[in-house]
């Protein structure tokens, strides 16, 4: 069992910056590969960015490469996603996520993820 708790949204300037933290429970941390997700008002669930077990590896969605770096300390049991150049279409309740078995190719997709946190809002003012 993996409880995931979000924070470090809030509400920035286009061009501005935010890093997110995710915070998560229990000892296997460093089983679980990580992925970023977010959400707009009447969209779908889309993918931002997904890390490996060990962080050697990382994988971005099209519309954040360049943009947005997601890390990872298995020593505090967190992944972050540092987000730069913010723009308005970013806006979105973000969400971190743990799969025991996603790969990059697999990580753009909900499926793999098992648990889920509660959701940070961003908000990007134009």
């Amino acid at each position: 069992q993996v409880q995931l708790v979000e924070s470090g949204g809030g509400l920035v300037q286009a061009g501005g910056s935010l890093r997110l933290s995710c915070a998560a429970s229990g000892r296997t941390f460093s089983s679980y590969a990580m992925g970023w997700f977010r959400q707009a008002p009447g969209k779908e669930r889309e993918f931002v960015a997904w890390i490996s077990r060990g962080g050697g590896s990382t994988y971005y969605g099209d519309s954040v490469k360049d943009r947005f770096t997601i890390s990872r300390d298995n020593t505090k049991s967190s992944v972050y996603l540092q987000m730069n150049s913010l723009k308005p279409e970013d806006t979105a309740v973000y969400y971190c996520a743990a799969s025991l078995w996603a790969t990059s190719k697999e990580a753009v997709t909900t499926t793999p993820y098992s648990y889920w946190g509660q959701g940070t809002q961003v908000t990007v003012s134009s």
